[in-house]
């Protein structure tokens, strides 16, 4: 074990090194004393995904005398809100767009194989290293839920009363009314996290409260009454189109995936702003010369390695 790298939704994650070949993987480690032990189902998923475009390779699964559960996976790069914060926490047009499209495929991927995240935000999404280091990977299913049953293809039914799972600042508005999450919520989450990029910021952080559920309750009142038009003024309808899209799907319905990716995000790339989908994200070495001038210049930035 060489240094910790990160945290999930539980546990902590670490950098290692196979002692036989000198290769270097992710660790997470979690306590087999934890009240809500979840390596193991997440170990599970993982085998469900394997295969699948930006899904890390599962490794390895089991327990260490020291009183853990152990899950050992590719070794990956900076997450988005790294790279968010080493471009100055701003992002071309071009480069939101690109991740969009990656982002989007990954989530699609999950769904078809019946499962969804329940906590899509920045640090969730990995670029990979290497060959891969322009390739997206989705991270984190410790909270992930199955949303259909895998032979007969039941949706879960629809509830109320649920706490909120995930992260606030991009959860769904009905996973903070309490409603049981599905597809939808994964996707509207995705379309807080592309406004993010695209903004630099949301119009419901930094809201201050003396108790967590208080601040839960800011951050919720606050999303519900700052209008998607709001929200998106100033940018490409897209993005509008996109948020009312999710929060219009019914709670079972099947998302048209190939719709929002394909209708919206890459129309608007190649036909209306004429990009090249060359992989050239603001902080890949060589960049076009002819970068969004809207968004300002900004310092040579290099990929790096966590």
């Amino acid at each position: 074990m060489m240094r910790k790298i990160g945290s999930g939704s539980f546990g902590d994650v670490y950098l290692a090194q196979n002692v036989a070949t000198g290769e270097e993987v992710a660790v997470k480690m979690e306590s087999q004393k934890s009240k809500h032990p979840q390596l193991l189902f997440e170990s599970k998923l993982y085998r469900i995904l394997q295969g699948g475009v930006g899904v890390p390779n599962l490794r390895w699964y089991g327990t260490h005398d020291a009183g853990y559960n152990v899950l050992v996976t590719d070794l990956l790069g900076p997450n988005l809100e790294d790279m968010f914060n080493h471009c100055a926490r701003t992002f071309s047009l071009k480069t939101v767009l690109m991740l969009a499209d990656q982002m989007l495929a990954r989530v699609e991927y999950m769904h078809n194989k019946n499962f969804i995240h329940r906590d899509i935000k920045p640090d969730n999404f990995l670029m990979g290293i290497g060959r891969q280091c322009n390739k997206v990977f989705l991270i984190d299913f410790g909270l992930a839920k199955k949303y259909r049953d895998m032979r007969t293809r039941a949706h879960i039914t629809y509830k109320e009363g649920k706490s909120l799972t995930g992260t606030a600042r991009y959860a769904s508005i009905n996973a903070h009314l309490g409603v049981e999450q599905s597809r939808r919520d994964d996707l509207e989450s995705l379309g807080y996290v592309i406004m993010y990029f695209v903004r630099g910021s949301l119009p419901w952080q930094g809201l201050k409260a003396a108790t967590k559920k208080q601040k839960y309750e800011k951050i919720s009142e606050k999303k519900m009454a700052t209008a998607v038009e709001a929200l998106c003024k100033g940018y490409p309808q897209e993005f509008a189109l996109y948020l009312n899209y999710c929060r219009g799907l019914r709670f079972d319905e099947a998302p048209d995936y190939a719709y929002l990716r394909k209708e919206l995000f890459r129309r608007l790339f190649s036909k209306k702003m004429h990009y090249q989908y060359d992989f050239l994200f603001d902080w890949s070495p060589l960049r076009h010369s002819n970068r969004d001038n809207d968004l300002g210049e900004r310092r040579d930035t290099t990929l790096m390695k966590r």
